[in-house]
């Protein structure tokens, strides 16, 4: 099953407009015209399809990966809510992560609160590409949570129920 994610980078509102999602990474130039280039992708876990933050990069144009960082879910309380929800415990492999199984209908990250993973990766761009983030103004609100989408409405059939 699909990650989803440029829906899951469309919720981070990141405010490059030169970005580009290929599978279930994110590609961006921060800076126009600059040889440095961001890179986010989903970072694993030790179990099978389940992923735990994200790590982001700092690419060169000729001289290759020159920084990394990785952010956990957990740290930046990305599931807080919904393991708090669900009383998911902390050690346990649903706690601060999410697998590609979901529910139809629903993102495999459903119950994401991604402001404080924002808010951090808004830091290291700021060191990085300075005042690409301030260049372009974010088009999302403020509060920014994973939404439940409406279940798709069920056909109905010509014969009568039982």
């Amino acid at each position: 099953m699909s990650l989803q994610a440029p829906e899951f980078f469309a919720e981070l509102c990141l405010p490059f407009h030169d970005s580009t999602v290929v599978g279930n990474t994110y590609y961006a130039t921060p800076t126009p015209g600059a040889p440095l280039r961001l890179r986010i992708t989903f970072t694993g876990t030790i179990h099978a399809d389940t992923y735990g933050g994200l790590r982001l990069a700092v690419l060169h144009a000729d001289r290759g990966e020159i920084d990394a960082v990785a952010l956990s879910f957990e740290d930046h309380g990305t599931f807080h809510r919904r393991d708090e929800a669900h009383n998911t415990r902390s050690g346990t492999k649903q706690y601060g992560t999410f697998d590609k199984y979901h529910r139809p209908g629903q993102p495999p990250w459903e119950g994401a609160v991604t402001t404080g993973l924002r808010d951090a990766i808004e830091q290291y761009t700021a060191v990085w590409f300075p005042g690409a983030w301030t260049a372009s103004a974010p088009s999302c609100a403020t509060g920014r949570t994973a939404h439940t989408a409406p279940a798709p409405p069920t056909p109905r059939s010509g014969g009568r129920a039982r």
